[in-house]
């Protein structure tokens, strides 16, 4: 062979393994957008399954072996007793719940319209989302809807003013009103027997008076006795929050009162640290900022401040988001004469910090002020929060009468708002005197972060309306600062000046039994803008839920 000729093959060869090399790598550049296709063909969520997204599931536990075998025995009745507040306010929320869900297919939607009791989105302003439902009544079921304020405000009806009745028309079309204990007698009756069997059971006195007298409040909606003898409660390990109590779902006058229930487990460990708080409330009253006319009146004394585990939700505080506090009774007149109690929900509390407080400040606080976010300073702020409730005025200083109902329906966002702002007073105040620890800038950053948690519960709640008032007063006011990167930097010293100046706002907004005062501050501050809700877009493509939904009853317990 001569060298042309092996030069030749080996040319030749050549060619062959280059040929080779390059289909090799056209098969694998192909397999690799096989792979690359296969891998971006991922399921798009439908737009109800974007709307379950907004919510994280959390189970409600609780350590019950530290119980007695009475109490463990208790529970299961008083967990039966509240899980019958869902139906109620099913009715009152929007009316025959069966109807509607067999009305729909989709098990998604479905399973959303069970969350929000109804077919309105809680979370964004009440929208509806199930096709052929109009917009949510203002006042919801509780009078007929095509009843109008004027109408109502002229009719001659039975216990008009009554947080306690339903409105409805009769065959002639006159309005007239039928008390709950009538609507609901049936199931009244059902949770007053298991009331009354809990009590039996009860080995502590206090709870035990209490559950006797709420029975008999279910069948009669005389709720005062059992408020007194609840806020006479110092020693029980178990409680019972239920019936009739906020009025938040009336957005048309903000008085009927909706059904709930609440099932707790005290923390005696946590709780006796919080004791001593209660009895600051005279004195920081005294030294709120606002002129004395607006702070006549002394808080009851009587308050106390205890942590508990809730252990289950039903009804009112179940639907959309969820409560993390409680400051209770409402009636002014038991306010007054013995203050009120404020429960800390220390394990919903933490679930919400956990998996919705922090992942937003990641994406919202200043990267310099983030390691101020924490469960310590989260916990004190909705605890102020709650025991703020007690200090102001309930009554109106010029004969409007009280607070709730000079405001109307704009009452409950301008109570929340107050609530919050002067919680942060307080945690100011008290940490001056060396009352709490820790820096301040942990208070008030974790206020901040808290205020885009509590906006993203949209406009149709009370604690969102009230956060979107603050949020642009304190922007007004130079607490903080948008970074160029879409994060939020505190002032410190200017976000002092802005609480005070808006609790003074309020409080005399409140005392004044202002309503169009109120109706201007919400019309002009109460909005989210376009750049705000950009932001807020942020931590939904982060998919940061906007509340959780839960995983409850005697069977998640053990029992």
């Amino acid at each position: 062979m001569t060298n042309f000729e092996t030069i030749k093959i080996n040319s030749l060869n050549f060619m062959k393994n280059i040929l080779a090399m390059l289909s090799l790598m056209v098969i694998v550049s192909s397999c690799k957008e096989d792979k690359k296709e296969v891998v971006s063909e991922e399921p798009t969520q439908t737009e109800m399954q974007k709307n379950l997204g907004k919510y994280v599931s959390v189970k409600l536990t609780s350590d019950v072996n530290k119980l007695s075998e009475k109490e463990q025995q208790m529970l299961p009745l008083l967990i039966k007793a509240a899980e019958k507040m869902n139906d109620l306010f099913w009715y009152e929320a929007y009316g025959d719940k069966t109807e509607l869900l067999n009305s729909i297919e989709d098990e998604d939607t479905k399973t959303f319209v069970k969350i929000n009791y109804g077919p309105w989105d809680r979370l964004d302003g009440n929208k509806p989302f199930v096709e052929g439902v109009g917009e949510k009544p203002l006042g919801a079921n509780f009078y007929p809807k095509d009843m109008t304020k004027k109408e109502f405000e002229a009719a001659d009806i039975e216990d008009k003013s009554s947080i306690y009745n339903f409105v409805r028309r009769d065959e002639n079309g006159k309005l007239y009103s039928i008390p709950y204990h009538k609507q609901f007698e049936n199931e009244v009756k059902e949770v007053s027997e298991l009331l009354k069997e809990a009590a039996k059971l009860a080995e502590d006195e206090g709870l035990k008076t209490y559950l006797e007298l709420r029975a008999q409040a279910l069948l009669d909606d005389n709720y005062q006795p059992s408020d007194l003898a609840w806020m006479d409660m110092k020693t029980n390990t178990l409680d019972i929050v239920i019936g009739p109590i906020e009025t938040y779902e009336d957005q048309m006058f903000g008085n009927k009162a909706a059904h709930e229930g609440y099932v707790l487990i005290k923390d005696q460990e946590w709780s006796a640290k919080l004791a001593r708080f209660a009895s600051f409330l005279p004195e920081l009253q005294k030294g709120i900022p606002v002129a004395d006319a607006y702070k006549q009146e002394t808080p009851g004394t009587d308050s106390d401040l205890n942590a508990y585990d809730v252990v289950y939700y039903a009804g009112d505080c179940n639907s959309g988001s969820k409560t993390i506090a409680i400051n209770l009774p409402n009636d002014e007149e038991v306010q007054l004469q013995k203050g009120t109690r404020r429960l800390q929900l220390k394990n919903a509390m933490r679930a919400k910090f956990d998996k919705i407080l922090v992942p937003i400040s990641d994406v919202l606080i200043d990267e310099s002020q983030r390691q101020h976010i924490t469960f310590d300073a989260f916990f004190a702020n909705t605890m102020f929060h709650e025991v703020a409730h007690g200090l102001g005025i309930k009554n109106t200083i010029n004969g409007k009468g009280t607070v709730r109902t000079s405001l109307k329906e704009l009452a409950s966002a301008l109570e929340e708002g107050k609530a919050d702002v002067l919680g942060l007073y307080m945690v100011q105040q008290l940490h001056e005197k060396g009352e709490i620890d820790g820096d301040m800038k942990d208070y008030m950053t974790t206020f901040m972060a808290s205020i885009f948690r509590s906006v993203r519960f949209g406009a149709s709640s009370a604690h969102g309306k009230a956060n979107m008032i603050r949020f642009n007063f304190f922007k007004d006011k130079g607490a903080f600062t948008r970074n160029a990167d879409g994060t939020y930097k505190i002032d410190y010293a200017n976000m002092i000046v802005a609480m005070k100046d808006l609790s003074s706002l309020i409080l005399t907004l409140q005392g004044n039994g202002d309503y169009d005062g109120v109706a201007k501050l919400v019309a002009e501050k109460g909005k989210i803008s376009e750049e705000l809700q950009s932001d807020l877009d942020r931590l939904s493509s982060a998919n940061i839920p906007v509340d959780v939904i839960y995983e409850q009853g005697a069977d998640v317990l053990g029992l």
